[in-house]
């Protein structure tokens, strides 16, 4: 049996294709390539090149490949761009994940792991989200993600799918071994961001919001490395085969950093002193997201690489094998 990766050529999608493939699983990844990249798909695994959304293509390949669980992480990202464009973000991110669940439905899917966000959290008011907590997102993209969650758990007690739900919180860094990283040229992470600050690729690095109700007035976030994501995805997968109960999960760390205190690691690691411009809060972002991690935890998973400052380095030297990669 293989193991369907929507969004696979994309940054989170790529990492995850690797630990599959290093786990020993037949692995076919289906992308658009709209922020995707050929070149990210190892050649142990299938490439599509198409759209979740396309019903007729998706039975194709679960009947042709013997597809028996799927992991979907095809979906827009950013939070400001969902202020702007949220009818964008519900039918990329909701209207099409729809699509893919009544496909996974019809052909008899078994498991489907769906990549949601600490967005649909809100405006946190606890030092730790838990899964259980009340769910109010305040922007397009959290909305959007959480309609898909109940969507997958509808059809879960309609139907046989069974499913496992994992909610991010800041993804960073990149694969040890140089084989992925972030490789959006636009991309709004803040570790990428600051470490092309810091190599000379940005002339400044924005920090939006200084006035919030932290100890140094910017946002906290729980960052967590993408390698370590993929892990949590696979454990989640691991449970779902083995007859495990569906789940809502957090991945994170269970602390956070603040903008601020990521500027100062980014600086020590780099040795740069790059400029930071200080300006206005940007629509639909909370003040502090910090994951409960006991159920992750649960499922046997444990970080690997929990340390900001290797997060940092990984993000580092991923810039310059991208830099080296686009001067070939």
């Amino acid at each position: 049996m293989a193991v369907l990766v929507t969004g696979g050529a994309g940054y989170i999608g790529s990492h995850m294709v690797l630990e599959l493939l290093d786990a020993g699983e037949q692995v076919v990844v289906l992308d658009n390539l709209s922020s995707g990249f050929r070149w990210a798909v190892p050649p142990e695994a299938a490439l599509v090149v198409g759209d979740v959304g396309d019903q007729e293509l998706v039975t194709r390949i679960v009947e042709e490949h013997g597809i028996d669980s799927i992991m979907h992480f095809a979906a827009r990202i950013v939070v400001p761009e969902s202020v702007t464009d949220p009818l964008g973000y519900y039918f990329n991110n909701t209207v099409k994940t729809r699509s893919l669940v009544e496909t996974a439905v019809r052909t008899g899917i078994r498991n489907f792991v769906f990549s949601s966000t600490a967005a649909v959290y809100g405006n946190a008011d606890a030092p730790l989200l838990a899964e259980d907590r009340p769910l109010s997102p305040i922007n397009p993209y959290g909305r959007s993600k959480l309609m898909s969650e109940w969507m997958l758990q509808d059809a879960h007690a309609a139907h046989s799918l069974r499913y496992a739900i994992l909610r991010y919180f800041n993804v960073a860094g990149a694969d040890p071994k140089g084989r992925s990283g972030q490789s959006t040229p636009h991309a709004t992470h803040l570790i990428k961001v600051a470490a092309q600050a810091a190599l000379g690729q940005r002339p400044h690095l924005d920090v939006f919001g200084t006035d919030y109700e932290t100890p140094d007035g910017t946002c906290i976030r729980d960052y967590v490395q993408v390698n370590d994501l993929a892990r949590a995805h696979l454990a989640a997968l691991k449970s779902l085969r083995e007859g495990g109960d569906c789940a809502v999960l957090n991945c994170g760390y269970g602390h956070g950093a603040s903008v601020l205190e990521v500027v100062d690691v980014v600086k020590r690691v780099s040795g740069v002193d790059f400029e930071v411009r200080l300006g206005p809060r940007r629509p639909g972002d909370p003040a502090r997201l910090v994951a409960q991690v006991d159920r992750i935890q649960g499922l046997g998973w444990q970080p690997q690489h929990d340390n900001l400052a290797e997060i940092v380095d990984q993000a580092l030297r991923w810039e310059h094998i991208l830099a080296a990669r686009k001067a070939a």
